[in-house]
């Protein structure tokens, strides 16, 4: 019997193992990799990366080569480290920090050991290669920017991080993607896909030729060039405009919604963000916390709109009908609840009518339309929500999802962020009065503020911004050439188009007309305070301008913002009207605007607000400041007073 047991079990156990080997052979398909054999060398073949042209063709973006010294950590024999050291320019301190990392990503994968040697370093270490095993160079392409401007719209490639692999396979340590701007948004169109090589080693270690003669080798396919929507001309004459400001310019095709410039001021030159002083270069701009040079004010930026945003008023005005554009409004220098200001206003002939609110900016008219457009329901939160998602059709307080990796969402105010504010049915439309001018809780970003422009200039839509053009062999979405309507009729438009371009003709802009171009604008001013040391703090306020040219299908449409740019018609109003005249003449007739903005800086401005001792604001160091800045205003005085539920002005 125990005979019989012992011969059962041998038997039992034989089957066993036959039914496992012929599940690992015939079944399982991860039984075996060929990317783990000890016997064979992977070695990966990187594709040229697409290359990206502007909108008439020049190109912006190229390759250059570059070398990485690559290490598989158990191929690495005994070496002089003091010689390896000195001639990869490296500390012995480094060499055994970057190995550490290596191991410990994979013993048996290559990793990037020192990233992008130059041509003159390569040349010397390959000579010398055989000495160190365990390492090689191998060769790829960084990008070489043709140009020194748009560094926010074209972005940078960077190493890929352990998070980045996890969440894509595809990737390898020391792979390089797509961090910012256009080459990471279109970074699967413009890598190409890798190819590899499998290399078989013998007993020795060494190589002996490909794998079963290039069987499993696979060629590499070439990332897809790709046309952006940016005129490379119109860019760099915007950041020439921007120079020692800060804000952000941006100009939108309204016939298609292509954005034609894509400024944010500081900007910085996208060739700082190639080769072995990348990560340097980077952490330098991104700590500068103080001109913020990787911020894109354009995109980013969420500011208070100021009067810009008078001419939706208009427009939700006459779709709701509470307004008529010959109905006039007694304008006292502001607009008065009972005895109390709520607003202030600049002197302007009186009384005022829907043209003339829009030409000479007046507060107290577009408060009336305001309340009136709030106090048509019975429920305030009600007229909010109406009013919001008027608003909101203008791409307003959203994303507007164009194709650019970062932005904000900006803000219009409904029923329930008040509700949530003073509590239910607790407030009215009083309270909430500075939203007329584009002051209070409204906040746009310039991109906002230019397809709020081109919307109007369409009369009644717009195409969702975007940066692509054109891909080689491809198309672009379909969601970038559909029309996006607003909720007000076509017919209300032409009254509110009358009144920004007699902004121009006889209002706040007159003095920056350009011959020849029948340009329809709008001027603001807003307010801008912060926070500093527990005090808010009013600091000279924004320039903002608005416009789109020419009245009738017009071919562009911009938002300008500078910040601290103390009135609209001073700095925005001036750069509006430059950028407007070089895209449609291709040149500059009003040399006088031009030599003005060249030569007028703001950085001291900047500076004026702060000194003395540095301290604290929300953990950063800052200066101490020693005087509160006002600036006056010639063209728009929007002042954010309303009434709070306990009947005190503010």
């Amino acid at each position: 019997m125990r005979k019989l047991l012992l011969l059962i079990t041998v038997v039992l156990v034989g089957l066993l193992f036959i039914a496992r080997l012929f599940y690992l052979q015939v079944y399982d398909k991860k039984a075996y990799s060929i990317f783990e054999d000890n016997a064979i060398r992977t070695v990966y073949d990187y594709p040229k990366r697409g290359y990206v042209y502007d909108r008439n063709g020049i190109l912006l973006v190229a390759n250059q080569p570059s070398y990485d010294v690559m290490v598989i950590p158990r191929e690495v024999e005994p070496l002089d480290t003091l010689e390896f050291c000195n001639l990869l320019k490296i500390t012995k301190e480094d060499f055994k920090k970057t190995y550490e990392k290596a191991y410990h990503y994979s013993p048996r994968l290559p990793s990037v050991f020192v990233p992008q040697l130059s041509k003159r370093d390569y040349a010397v270490l390959q000579e010398k290669m055989r000495k160190f095993e365990g390492f090689y160079i191998q060769k790829r392409s960084l990008r070489d920017y043709q140009t020194s401007i748009g560094a926010n719209v074209l972005g940078d490639i960077g190493e890929v991080n352990q998070r980045i692999i996890e969440k894509q396979p595809y990737y390898k340590m020391g792979d390089l993607i797509g961090k910012q701007g256009i080459e990471l948004s279109y970074e699967n169109v413009l890598r190409g896909v890798k190819g590899i090589k499998f290399i078989q080693k013998d007993r020795f270690n060494k190589n002996i030729g490909p794998y079963k003669d290039g069987k499993f080798d696979t060629l590499p396919q070439p990332g897809k060039d790709i046309t952006i929507t940016i005129d490379s001309e119109l860019q760099k004459y915007g950041e020439l405009l921007m120079t020692n400001k800060r804000g952000g310019i941006v100009a939108i095709d309204p016939e298609n919604g292509e954005i034609l410039a894509l400024v944010t001021g500081p900007s910085y030159n996208p060739n700082l963000l190639v080769g072995r002083e990348r990560n340097k270069n980077f952490s330098r701009l991104f700590l500068d916390t103080i001109s913020k040079p990787t911020w894109d004010r354009g995109l980013q930026a969420q500011y208070p709109p100021g009067s810009p945003f008078k001419v939706i008023n208009a427009l939700i005005g006459l779709q709701e009908d509470v307004v008529d554009v010959d109905d006039k409004v007694t304008c006292r220098m502001g607009y008065y609840y009972g005895s109390r200001r709520l607003t202030g206003c600049h002197h302007h002939k009186s009384p005022v009518n829907m043209n003339d609110g829009i030409a000479q900016s007046c507060n107290a008219y577009f408060v009336n339309v305001y309340r009136r457009i709030i106090d048509k329901y019975d429920d305030a939160g009600r007229g909010m929500n109406i009013w919001a998602d008027h608003a909101r059709s203008f791409g307003l307080g959203n994303y507007l999802g164009y194709d650019l990796p970062v932005g904000q969402r900006g803000r219009i105010p409904d029923g329930d962020y008040y509700d949530r504010a003073y509590g239910d049915n607790r407030w009215g439309s009083t309270y909430i009065v500075s939203n007329a001018i584009g002051q209070g809780e409204v906040e746009a970003t310039p991109i906002q503020l230019a397809n709020m422009a081109a919307a109007i200039g369409n009369r009644g839509y717009y195409y969702t911004p975007h940066i692509i053009k054109a891909i080689e062999g491809d198309t672009i979405p379909s969601k970038y050439t559909t029309p996006n309507h607003t909720t007000i009729d076509k017919r209300h438009f032409e009254p509110v188009v009358q009144g920004m371009f007699d902004v121009y003709n006889k209002g706040t802009a007159a003095t920056l007309r350009i011959p020849g171009i029948d340009i329809c604008g709008k001027t603001g001013t807003a307010e801008n305070f912060m926070k500093i040391d527990g005090v808010k703090t009013q600091l000279t306020d924004h320039s903002i301008f608005v416009a789109f040219a020419p009245k009738d299908n017009p071919k562009i449409a911009i938002a300008v913002f500078v910040e601290n740019g103390y009135w609209g018609s001073r700095f925005a109003g001036r750069m509006a009207s430059l950028m407007i005249e070089k895209y449609i003449k291709g040149e500059i007739t009003r040399t006088d605007m031009e030599d003005w903005i060249l030569t007028h800086s703001l950085e001291n401005e900047y500076a004026k607000p702060y000194s003395g001792e540095p301290f604290k604001i929300n953990g950063e160091t800052t200066l101490q400041v020693v005087e509160k800045v006002k600036a006056p205003k010639n063209d728009d005085l929007n002042s954010s007073i309303r009434i709070e539920p306990n009947g005190n002005n503010n």
